[in-house]
């Protein structure tokens, strides 16, 4: 397998990872049934989510997949006025990623990364894709 961008940055700040891979299902994104799998792994298990603020630009979010994404409470998070999804068309332009496989690690420029603060609960999670 070809390393990603991301592998390569996780493991030159030492930080260690575990590869898995799936088949991409657009009715399911993070490309797993959230109904099959278990409630610990479906507790840990994130996504990345791409905004733009009206003052600070792009913004990523990275919340558990079990969460709708709140607008106002990202803006507040994120010390702006008002934030609003990228429309699917810009993320790969903007990440270097597709719909469903973008991870907030090596993205084509650094943007700011806001974590939900549940991810803080485990000493490992899952986070969808890259």
């Amino acid at each position: 397998m070809t390393k990603t961008n991301a592998m390569r940055q996780l493991e030159a700040a030492g930080i260690g990872y575990e590869l898995r891979e799936y088949e991409f299902d657009d009715a399911h994104p993070t490309g797993l049934h959230p109904e099959d799998l278990d409630p610990e792994m479906r507790e840990r298990m994130f996504k990345t989510l791409v905004t733009r603020g009206e003052k600070r630009g792009v913004i990523v979010f990275v919340l558990p997949v079990s969460e709708e994404l709140d607008l106002k409470k990202c803006a507040a998070a994120a010390g702006d006025k008002r934030v609003e999804m990228v429309h699917m068309k810009e993320v790969l332009g903007l990440t270097g990623y597709v719909r469903g496989g973008c991870s907030p690690v090596g993205m084509k420029k650094k943007y700011p990364v806001v974590f939900d603060e549940t991810a803080l609960l485990y000493d490992r999670i899952w986070v969808s894709a890259g």
